[in-house]
């Protein structure tokens, strides 16, 4: 029988609260908070940046 794993509960549980306390900022300041961002993908053709 498998064991409960027990620090990975935990960890959901805390990213579900931080998730939850960023929505509620978000809310009451109606600004996003800044996350890093992601890579914009190129279009067919595009050159690489030297």
């Amino acid at each position: 029988m498998a064991r409960p794993n027990y620090s990975f509960d935990k960890r959901k549980r805390e990213m579900a609260k931080k998730k939850k306390k960023e929505a509620k900022l978000q809310r009451k300041t109606g600004v996003a908070p800044k996350r890093p961002q992601e890579p914009q993908p190129r279009q067919p053709g595009e050159r690489k940046p030297d």
